[in-house]
């Protein structure tokens, strides 16, 4: 048996040993095109290639790249686990050629592949042609031998590629593999073309056309080809199984599933295994390529998976989270090929189990819900658009999930009604994908980057040189010249100033003319260092003085003092990752950074907050770094022999074919404090950061937390302005600073000694200072004895401590007590136990309540308590009680 690991390899294999460059799988968010959410096919990372904004050392490639088809146009979630062949994750195997070889080479290549290096039968497979190709299917008779029946045209637009209204375009020809008579359908064209006997497993494009508005204009001057073949097609293909989920890569995730849950992958509990085993590799992948859940855009379709495979988990039965416990199963299956699962596996069962955990919670609250909605609906029913929204909206449960779960009973929901609903709620319409990937790079850019090459960046060791002007750009267009007045972003051959990436801003600085090049006049103040296109450092500034023109040479300075701090708070966060990750463990990885000159932020993956003893315990542990004063080391290497040495990458950033690898800290065994691939600017030993402080931790979105801090001048000025406040205090305290801390406890000690005394004041006040000045309130009302009081400043919670005073002095009556507290009034009745069945002190309090402007009030017959806003009124309040007890 052919297994999934052999299959790409071999095929990998093939195209690299007949000249194609081997290219990594590109991460599974876009980098060139903000159009899509994820990467869907194997031709996305070179797209900008075959429209010529970017060119290759190599003209041919191959890849196996990673594909997520979940959400916006290409969705194929509601299908998973309910056919054969559809996924949300899968790899598509492609061998490109960039203006190099064309339909013969292709042709010849897919052939020999699979029927002499994978020796499939010639018998079983066929081929389509789009209907107007005569040149393909030529080729098709003269390389592979097939007859006329076997070469199908095809004139529809399945059979014709194109990137959009715009742009390259050209035929494809597709090739079949026969799975057999005993399978129901037929080949491509006929009736029956929809049946599973004629499977599709690999599509070859020839683009050779120009397309514009929808309609071809011209031909391409170099042709290219673009192909495109399912790894879990052709591995069942390869394996003799129909069914994508009977590969070994499924089988061996699917067994992990059965295992856990207890539950065979048979009848109706086969579904359930298939979309946990599919899922489980998207959300996988997806979480290593730094995407997390969250409510709108990437992160929300991430979470929709999710849930839908633990809702089939809870199908299953599992009385506890599951999918955590398969990520093992996974990277044991597919982390050789992607290495990246391994790295990241800490955060994927951590994240994966705390989803799960509050999916759960949400689960029981919406099928309850979702039951009562469907309890008197029969098969055939449509649940209503607006329950099914407000599943969607007060208990999280996404649309496609409600379906799912209807599904089994033979039920549909009201889409139409769903839609209208949540057109009602525009907030929560922005939760779905707008397209909010990386800007798109503007043309003007790749322009100048194919005529002039990447700029050379200096500034690693140098703060200061000279450059030739290769191009400016005022107004978004390129100019010859610009003079006093213009804003302007200037690019040179060379630079010592670094274009914002990586979280570290821009270098600001000057331009100036460069001796004898005849503009001594020359003077730009630069503010903003960008980096299009990653490899262009434009820097943007204002023309002072003087001209400045396309060929001049100049004089690049940059602000040292700025840089010097960036320096710093830049290595002060590789210290940072490092020691939290010895503190909180290795599934803290980094989210997002921003490296300025007066702090730095730092966001990371941490599904809690710090302790104070945590903050405590990183700060210490970066300040002894800094202090052991160790040099800063930095090597080119490969990415691959980075990470096998140790280095940190980050998950979903695009690294070129050589990588900076950041060595600083206290060795421990072989290894430093920190290793990371880091292309920004840093000090030359850890003692020049100065000090470290922690400023602020705070919360970004669900499972990521953000540190703030400083370093140098700036903690050091922070740490003195802190200094100053406590300084003040201790003055206002008429104490030391060091004294600061005591001398408050005892203030506070004071205070609470003084109010106690105070409320006890208050209560002997309350008594009259004496029974025998309480007994002068008392009076007989309707032949009750009534003792009424007003008092000012009486905690309302004295009250009924008070009454029950009464209570006792009295022996038989009714007490009421109003307190008057800043304007306001709380009124407390009481009535002595031998009259409760005769008298309520809940109508005595509702009585003086409404005399205060207020409503309600309650409690027990004996004792009853409300209050009101208007403290003016109360001797009307009690006039109130007194009334009432008068009949």
């Amino acid at each position: 048996m052919h297994t999934t690991n052999e299959v790409r390899r071999s095929f990998l294999d093939y195209f690299g040993s007949n000249g194609h460059e081997v290219v990594q799988s590109a991460p599974l968010v876009p980098y060139n095109d903000p159009t899509l959410m994820f990467v869907n096919a194997g031709m996305v990372p070179f797209k900008n290639v075959f429209t010529g904004l970017e060119t290759r050392s190599v003209p041919r490639a191959t890849s196996s790249q990673k594909s997520v088809r979940a959400g916006g146009k290409h969705n194929d979630l509601d299908n998973v686990g309910y056919t054969a062949r559809h996924h949300t994750f899968f790899e598509m195997l492609g061998n490109f050629s960039f203006g190099d070889y064309f339909k013969e080479q292709a042709i010849t290549h897919a052939w020999n592949l699979l029927t002499k290096e994978w020796a499939l039968p010639v018998d079983k497979l066929l081929v389509t042609v789009y209907h107007t190709d005569d040149e393909a299917f030529d080729l098709w008779k003269k390389i592979a031998g097939l007859p006329d029946q076997k070469i199908i045209r095809i004139p529809t637009k399945d059979n014709f590629w194109s990137m959009g209204d715009d742009g390259p375009c050209g035929p494809c020809s597709e090739i079949f593999f026969d799975h057999g008579d005993h399978i129901w359908g037929g080949p491509p064209g006929s009736p029956e073309e929809d049946g599973d006997r004629f499977i599709e497993i690999w599509n070859l494009v020839f683009m050779q056309f120009e397309q514009a508005a929808g309609e071809i204009v011209g031909n391409l001057p170099k042709p290219s080809i673009d192909t495109g073949m399912g790894l879990e097609r052709i591995s069942a293909v390869m394996q003799g199984v129909h069914d994508n989920y009977d590969i070994d890569t499924f089988k061996a995730l699917i067994a992990a599933s059965e295992s856990l849950t207890g539950v065979k992958a048979e009848g109706e509990r086969q579904a359930s295994h298939r979309v946990i085993a599919d899922h489980l590799r998207s959300t996988s992948f997806l979480l290593a390529d730094g995407v997390l859940p969250s409510n709108e855009g990437r992160g929300y379709v991430l979470r929709r998976i999710m849930r839908r495979a633990m809702r089939h988990a809870h199908l299953l039965g599992a009385k506890d989270p599951l999918m955590h416990k398969l990520v093992p199963a996974l990277v044991a299956e597919m982390g050789q090929a992607y290495p990246e699962l391994g790295r990241a596996q800490p955060l994927i069962e951590e994240t994966l189990e705390r989803e799960e955990v509050q999916f759960r919670r949400t689960l029981s609250n919406g099928l309850k819900l979702l039951d009562e909605a469907t309890a008197g609906m029969a098969e055939g029913g449509e649940l209503p658009g607006e329950t099914a929204f407000k599943l969607y909206d007060t208990f999280g449960f996404p649309y496609d999930l409600t379906e799912d779960a209807l599904r089994p009973r033979g039920m549909s929901v009201d889409r139409a009604g769903f839609d209208a609903a949540m057109a009602q709620q525009k907030a929560a319409a922005r939760a779905a994908w707008k397209g909010s990937g990386q800007a798109a790079d503007n043309e003007i850019w790749f322009d100048i980057a194919e005529r002039e090459g990447a700029t050379e960046f200096t500034g690693y060791t140098a703060t200061h040189g000279e450059g030739r002007v290769v191009a400016l750009v005022v107004g978004g267009k390129e100019v010859e010249s610009a003079g006093a007045g213009d804003a302007v972003v200037v690019l040179t051959n060379q630079t010592p100033f670094y274009g914002e990436s990586g979280g570290q801003v821009g270098d600001a600085g000057s331009i100036t003319g460069a001796p004898g090049a005849g503009n001594d006049e020359l003077q730009i103040a630069v503010a903003d260092t960008a980096k299009p296109l990653g490899r262009l450092h434009a820097m943007h500034g204002t023309v002072q003085a003087g001209t400045i023109r396309v060929g001049d040479s100049v004089l690049l300075t940059v602000d040292v003092e700025r840089r010097d701090a960036i320096r710093a708070n830049h290595s002060a966060t590789h210290l940072l990752h490092a020691a939290l990750r010895n503190r909180l463990g290795g599934h803290v990885t980094q989210k997002g950074s921003m490296v300025a000159a007066e702090r730095l932020r730092f966001d990371f993956s941490q599904p809690v907050s710090l302790t104070a003893d945590d903050i405590a315990a990183i700060e210490a542990e970066v300040n002894a770094e800094i202090r052991a004063n160790e040099p800063v080391l930095t090597r080119l290497m490969t990415p691959d022999d980075a990470i096998a040495a140790g280095a940190m990458a980050l998950f979903g950033e695009k690294y070129g074919d050589e990588v900076r690898v950041l060595s600083m800290g206290r060795k421990a065994g072989e290894n430093a404090y920190s290793v990371e691939l880091c292309g920004g600017t840093h000090v030359r030993a850890t003692g020049d950061i100065g000090v470290f402080r922690i400023v602020s931790e705070s919360a970004v979105s669900s499972g990521v937390r953000r540190i703030e801090a400083m370093t140098g001048e700036g903690a050091r000025q922070w740490l003195v302005g802190r200094e100053d406040m406590l300084k003040g205090a201790a003055s206002a305290l008429r104490t030391t600073p060091e004294d600061v801390e005591a001398r408050v406890a005892a203030l506070l000690d004071e205070r609470r000694k003084l109010e106690r005394e105070l409320a006890e004041a208050k209560k002997a006040l309350a008594l009259g200072g004496g029974s025998a000045k309480a007994e002068n309130a008392d009076e007989v009302v309707n032949g009750v004895t009534f003792s009424g009081q007003v008092l000012d400043g009486l905690d309302p919670k004295e009250l009924r401590g008070l009454l029950d005073q009464a209570k006792q002095r009295i022996g038989s009556g009714v007490a009421a007590v109003v307190a008057v507290n800043e304007g306001k009034a709380s009124i407390a009745a009481a009535v002595t136990d031998d009259l409760t069945g005769q008298i309520s002190a809940v109508d005595l309090v509702r009585a003086g309540v409404a005399a205060l402007g207020g409503k309600g009030g309650g409690g027990r017959p004996d004792m009853a308590q409300g209050g009101g806003p208007d403290g003016d009124k109360a001797a009307d309040a009690i006039a109130a009680v007194r009334a009432v007890l008068a009949g």
